[in-house]
């Protein structure tokens, strides 16, 4: 029996054991989670902080700088029109190639002349026999008035001779009215070139039946000089006035555009038009520059972008614009504060100049702006600044 109750007592103790040992290693990993969380709470970057953003920054500098403006423009030939039948009838010449250049009054296209020839014929034949009936009425009327001054015929017979005279006035000048309009519609059958420049490609081919008024045979456009359009700010107009009248622009290549393609134009353009009015909607006017085409690079209706140098009279703030970001059409950077954090603050840009930008407001001179690094930012981070990879 004493045997039996050892056991049991062992086998109790055991347990205990067992219970005591579990607590102790969760009382264990309990202090060491505590350990793991306060030491996280002290890291670099602060208490309950993430680790501090490593970024690059740059200082606000004012300098007089000298860069270029950007505006988009479009090419518009200096003068163009379309080439419309203004009589009907069925194309029986065309006396140019598409694409080709062509000179003032120069043939390029005929349509059936037949019936307007025969039109102008029959005007002719009209007026003849107008001008023949007058001729006789005149005749009369002059003889009846000497017969009249002797009281030879009644007053009547003179007035009714001279009714006559004036109806075949009337007659006659109809009938040249008419011939007009016939030996007009004549010419028309016949399509010339109004003025120097190169035309597109024809909308019409031999036998094509065409309409007076309606019908588009073609278009022409004058290709040197050319023109682009671009629009500024109505806060710029001083500017592009006084630009409008310096003989100095084109001598100095102030106005260079830039081809689709990146390439820049060879030759500087000149303003030589300014739109009567503002823009309500947009609050731009449009600027019309010249260039020369000598090589006809540039086409009516090309996209170009137009350069404009620009040189401040007062020292700007600048930045690298590497700094900038853009986000639904709001530009903004990250300015370092006193305790190593970033705040957002919104700019307005002015001039570029190459991979500077000049900030018009939003900053001051001196203060230390985000270059590197942006894209982990957010405002109120904690930041630890080192030095630029390429600074020496």
């Amino acid at each position: 029996m004493k045997e039996l109750k050892t056991t049991k007592n062992t086998v109790k103790m055991t347990s205990m054991n067992k219970y005591g040992l579990a607590t102790i290693l969760l009382a264990g990993a309990g202090l060491i989670a505590a350990c793991s969380n306060q030491t996280q709470q002290q890291g670099p970057g602060g208490p309950g902080g993430q680790p501090a953003i490593p970024v690059t920054t740059a200082p606000v500098t004012e300098e007089v700088v000298v860069g270029t403006d950007g505006y988009p423009g479009n090419v518009v030939a200096l003068n163009e029109t379309e080439l419309r039948a203004e009589v009907s009838g069925y194309i029986t010449g065309i006396f140019v190639t598409d694409g080709a250049s062509v000179s003032k009054g120069q043939k390029l296209y005929e349509i059936d002349r037949t019936r307007y020839a025969a039109a102008v014929e029959q005007a002719k034949s009209s007026l003849a026999i107008a001008e023949a009936n007058l001729d006789r009425i005149q005749r009369d009327v002059e003889r009846y008035r000497k017969l009249a001054e002797q009281d030879a015929i009644a007053k009547q017979t003179l007035d009714y001779a001279e009714t006559d005279f004036n109806n075949a006035q009337a007659q006659v000048a109809s009938a040249q009215a008419a011939l007009t309009t016939a030996q007009t519609n004549l010419d028309r059958a016949v399509i010339i070139a109004p003025f120097n420049g190169t035309i597109g490609i024809s909308q019409v081919r031999m036998g094509a039946l065409v309409s007076a008024g309606s019908t588009l045979l073609n278009s022409i456009s004058s290709v040197d000089p050319i023109a682009v359009d671009f629009p500024v700010n109505e806060r710029e107009i001083p500017r592009f006035n006084t630009l409008r009248h310096s003989d100095a622009v084109v001598r100095d290549s102030l106005i260079t555009i830039t081809l689709p393609g990146g390439q820049t134009y060879a030759y500087p353009g000149k303003i030589i038009a300014m739109d009567r009015a503002v823009d309500r909607n947009t609050g731009t006017l449009t600027i019309r520059a010249s260039f020369s085409n000598p090589d006809e690079m540039l086409r009516a209706g090309m996209a170009t972008t137009v350069q404009i140098r620009n040189q401040s009279e007062t020292k700007q703030l600048v930045i690298p614009y590497r700094a900038v970001s853009e986000q639904l059409g709001q530009t903004s950077v990250y300015v370092l504060t006193d305790s190593s954090t970033v705040e957002q603050r919104a700019i307005k840009l002015g001039l570029k100049i190459i991979d500077h930008v000049v900030v018009n407001e939003g900053l001051s001179n001196g203060e230390q702006v985000i270059t590197e690094g942006i894209i982990n930012l957010r405002p109120g981070a904690k930041v630890q600044v080192t030095q630029p990879a390429d600074k020496k």
